[in-house]
C-alpha cells in the first residue's frame, strides 16, 4: 500500500485521462479500412499496430509536456481553487525530479517514432515544438491559445495517417479542427466564470476574453462543425471513395452530441475538463457509440 502510495502522484501528473486524446491518432486506420482504394495500406496485422505504436509514442510524448507545462506553470497552479491539488503545486513530487521524468518521456516517445515511416516522425516532433511555443509563450496570448490546442489534434490525425502512409480527407482534418476549437472555447468559458476575480493569476489569456463574446464563438464553431461534418458526409468525393451516402446517417449523432455537451456547459457548469466529460456523462458515451455502431453497420452494408 506505501508502494502505491508513492506512486500515485507520478500517476496523476502524467495525466492518462489526457490520453483520450490521442484516440484520435487511429482515425485514418479507420477510414482507409473502408476506402477501396487505401484498404491495401491498411491489411493484416502490422497496420494496426503502427498505430499502436503511434499512440503510445504520442501518450508519451504528450505526458513529457504536460510534466514541463506544470514545472513552468507551479506558481499559478498554486492559485486555482482546483489546479493547486496537482502533484508538483502540492509539493508531492519536486520540479528536478519531474523534469528528469518528462527528459525520458520525450526521449522515448521521440526514439519510438523512428520505427514508423519518417513522416510520422517529422509530425510527432512539429507536435512536441508546438507544444513548447505554447508552454512557454503562445498560451498567454487569447485566442491563440485555442486554436494551437486545435491544432494539435490535427496534427494528431496528420500523423496517424502518416504511421500507415494514407491520406485523410481535408474536410475530415476541418471537422477535427473546428470540434477541437469547440471544445476549447467551452473550456476558457468555464475557466473565464470560474475565476472571474483574478483569473489572469492562473491562466494570463484570460485577461483578453470576454464572456459574452465566447458564447457568440462557441455558437459559431459549433454550428461550423455540424456543418463541415454534413458536407463531408455527403460530398461526392466521400460518396465515391466508400460507395455509399449513408454515411449521412451519422450526422444526428453529431449534432445530438455537441447539443448534449452545450447542454452540460451552459446549465450543468461543465466543461473545465472535456476529457472528464467525456469519460462519465453516460448520454455523451451512449452518443458516441451509437455514432461508432451506425457508421460501421453504413460500412458494412457497402
Amino acid at each position: 500500500m506505501s508502494i502505491f502510495r508513492a506512486w500515485l502522484p507520478w500517476v496523476r501528473v502524467l495525466r492518462p485521462a489526457q490520453w483520450l486524446k490521442n484516440g484520435i491518432v487511429p482515425a485514418a486506420y479507420f477510414f482507409a479500412k473502408w476506402d477501396p482504394s487505401q484498404s491495401a495500406h491498411v491489411q493484416g496485422v502490422m497496420p494496426l499496430l503502427f498505430e499502436a505504436v503511434a499512440v503510445v509514442c504520442f501518450c508519451c510524448v504528450s505526458s513529457g509536456v504536460y510534466l514541463i507545462n506544470d514545472i513552468r506553470d507551479i506558481e499559478a497552479d498554486r492559485a486555482h481553487p482546483f489546479k493547486c491539488r496537482r502533484p508538483l503545486a502540492a509539493g508531492e513530487i519536486r520540479a528536478p525530479a519531474a523534469a528528469v521524468a518528462a527528459a525520458c518521456l520525450l526521449f522515448a516517445g521521440m526514439a519510438g517514432s523512428l520505427v514508423l515511416p519518417q513522416a510520422f516522425t517529422g509530425v510527432l516532433g512539429a507536435y512536441c515544438l508546438m507544444q513548447f511555443c505554447y508552454t512557454f509563450a503562445l498560451k498567454r496570448i487569447p485566442y491563440v491559445d485555442v486554436f494551437v490546442i486545435a491544432t494539435g489534434f490535427v496534427l494528431r490525425a496528420i500523423a496517424g495517417a502518416a504511421a500507415l502512409t494514407v491520406r485523410i480527407s481535408p474536410w475530415l482534418l476541418l471537422c477535427t479542427f473546428l470540434l477541437a476549437l469547440f471544445l476549447a472555447l467551452c473550456k476558457r468559458r468555464h475557466e473565464k466564470i470560474l475565476l472571474e476575480e483574478g483569473g489572469e493569476q492562473h491562466r494570463a489569456a484570460l485577461a483578453g476574453y470576454d464572456r459574452y463574446l465566447l458564447d457568440l464563438q462557441i455558437a459559431i464553431t459549433s454550428s461550423a462543425t455540424v456543418v463541415c461534418y454534413a458536407i463531408y458526409t455527403l460530398s461526392e468525393e466521400t460518396v465515391r471513395r466508400f460507395g455509399t451516402n449513408r454515411l449521412g446517417l451519422t450526422i444526428p449523432f453529431v449534432v445530438f452530441g455537441i447539443f448534449r455537451y452545450l447542454e452540460l456547459v451552459y446549465r450543468h457548469d461543465e466543461g473545465g475538463r472535456p476529457e472528464k466529460v467525456m469519460l462519465t456523462d453516460k448520454v455523451l458515451i451512449a452518443t458516441v457509440a451509437l455514432f461508432m455502431l451506425t457508421a460501421l453497420a453504413v460500412f458494412l452494408s457497402v
